[in-house]
């Protein structure tokens, strides 16, 4: 990290307020921050705690339904809450940067990549488009993104999440700013990806002195990337300290609370023996493919009733086309997927509405997933009034009742709409939508990737007593070992469409894996400062670019 102590950037008892029922109400509450050139200052706390907003407000701006109503904001000396919007515009994306937590709702569907990345050093003259093009490739290759000469002409459906967000870094990178702010920027990502992203981002930010904001709910992550970690609550600083002090010895019990979840761990089960004992669901030697390319090969698993399944693997080896192919969304060019012993029709539009029931997804990205136009009520009530027949006064109650079972209060979200709400919060609606089919079967795909520590692990609980209460199945795609640690009863391991290991939990975790399989356990963030240039140098890797090449 850089020594330069330069500041960049001060703030000054901010003061954020947010409309909500009809009136403005302070949600950021007098935070200072001060953040030097080279350096990186990472925000942890809970959903909810201000710091996308605090990220955001470092632009100088505040996003639909907020204000900046009080405080100063001085970027290299330029006060940023008195200046014309026209010359705010213009600093954001030159000397100020922002990468999103979700990439897929932050991309322009309609254009490519590259289109979109070339946009801001080509309107600021930093390049020309040419000039421009080559350089994104060459990011894209320093982010070991794949065919980093061809990748940037697709569109972003055409690639995966975590390629996508490897793509909006690079992005933010073009103009070579002297701020980024890092949003969650490796939430999509397995855990080997976000060794690449991370190596990268670190390179970039010593390479260039570029200052950072990183923000994270994953303490083991901001632990590699931050000089200085400032904890916060509710809108308000709990504490701040340098990031070896602040792990070795913090001083507030909410601080010293973040450091001790993850703490759940319920009993591993076993699956049924004998001959009445039948999958509920029974994925059987499917392969698929997008156009010509083939995408699954000879995929084989089975999932009981009651059970957790953790599908794991990196991005793009397969695990949420599985997904797809399970619940009917994409038919299998081979093989065939059963429930409960019941040959399903390949495509959704051929299963009865009691098959559709019976298989619910909950998917990663709730800022894509959740309609921004529809309110909470509406959004979970239309599966329970398809499926349940549901109308009036008892279609309000079993709203009422999800709200409750995902711990949001009804009288507070019933009536709100999606941009209203935290990540966290939206990924909650979208759990609850999926309980409201009353399913047998859940998919889960990375649901709790965009949630802090503290509430992803009030998740799992809430999806274990769900489980317990009704029998439920999971499928858990996460690239989370964590997760998979807490949750799962067996793990299915998926590289490149094909599945390499799999067994029960216990099995999985102790040695010796598969190659592959110990790539991943090993790829785990620890809560070490250290931790990530000790593997680099343990892979053999010289240039923190290459860490992809191991």
């Amino acid at each position: 990290m850089s020594s330069k102590k330069d500041v960049l950037l001060k703030i000054t008892d901010l003061r954020i307020e947010g409309f909500s029922d009809e009136e403005w109400i302070e949600i950021v509450h007098g935070v200072d921050l001060t953040l030097h050139k080279g350096e990186v200052l990472g925000l942890i706390g809970e959903s909810g705690a201000g710091k996308s907003t605090i990220g955001l407000a470092a632009m100088g701006f505040a996003r639909d339904g907020c204000r900046i109503s009080g405080g100063s904001i001085e970027f290299d000396g330029m006060e940023l809450t008195t200046t014309p919007e026209s010359d705010l515009r213009a600093l954001r994306g030159s000397r100020i940067a922002y990468v999103a937590q979700s990439a897929a709702a932050s991309f322009n569907p309609a254009h490519r990549i590259i289109d979109q990345h070339t946009e801001a050093p080509i309107q600021y003259r930093i390049q020309k488009r040419m000039e421009a093009q080559e350089d994104a490739m060459q990011l894209y290759e320093r982010l070991r993104l794949p065919n980093p000469d061809e990748i940037g002409f697709r569109y972003p459906h055409q690639v995966s999440g975590g390629q996508l967000q490897r793509a909006m870094t690079a992005m933010a990178m073009a103009c070579r700013p002297d701020l980024i702010i890092f949003d969650e920027p490796t939430t999509a990502l397995d855990v080997t990806t976000q060794i690449e992203v991370l190596a990268a981002i670190r390179d970039i930010v010593d390479q260039f002195n570029t200052a950072a904001i990183y923000i994270t709910h994953d303490l083991a992550v901001v632990a590699q990337m931050a000089d200085t970690i400032k904890v916060l609550l509710k809108g308000e600083e709990v504490e701040e300290a340098p990031t070896e002090e602040m792990l070795d010895n913090p001083k507030e019990e909410y601080t010293k609370s973040l450091w001790a979840v993850r703490s759940f761990k319920r009993p591993q089960k076993r699956r049924p023996t004998g001959p009445d004992a039948t999958p509920i669901v029974s994925v059987q030697g499917i392969d698929a493919a997008y156009g010509p390319t083939k995408v699954l090969d000879d995929v084989s698993f089975d999932i009981y009733p009651g059970m957790t399944v953790a599908v794991v693997g990196e991005s793009g080896s397969g695990k949420s086309t599985t997904a797809r192919c399970i619940t009917g969304l994409l038919p299998p060019t081979k093989g065939q997927i059963l429930f409960n012993g019941e040959v399903m029709p390949p495509k959704y539009q051929d299963r009865t509405k009691e098959q559709l029931r019976q298989a619910q997804m909950i998917y990663q990205m709730a800022d894509t997933a959740l309609n921004p136009k529809i309110r909470i009520s509406e959004i979970i009530g239309r599966p329970a009034q398809f499926y349940g027949g549901l109308k009036g006064a008892k279609l309000k109650s079993r709203v009422d009742e999800l709200l409750d079972l995902i711990e949001l209060e009804p009288s507070k979200f019933y009536s709100r709409y999606p941009p209203e709400l935290s990540g966290g919060q939206k990924q909650r609606v979208g759990i609850a939508r999926a309980l409201a089919a009353n399913p047998s079967f859940i998919i889960c795909d990375e649901v709790t990737s965009a949630l802090d520590q503290l509430v992803a692990e009030g998740i799992l609980k809430l999806l274990d007593r769900l489980q317990q209460e009704f029998n439920l199945a999971y499928m858990f795609i996460t690239h989370d070992l964590a997760t998979v640690r807490s949750i799962a009863d067996e793990v299915v391991v998926i590289q490149r469409g094909k599945v390499v290991e799999q067994g029960p939990k216990d099995e999985m975790f102790t040695p010796p894996h598969h190659p592959y399989t110990d790539l991943l356990l090993s790829s785990v963030p620890e809560m070490d400062p250290n931790w990530l240039t000790t593997l680099l140098e343990e892979r053999g890797v010289d240039d923190i670019g290459e860490a992809a090449d191991v």
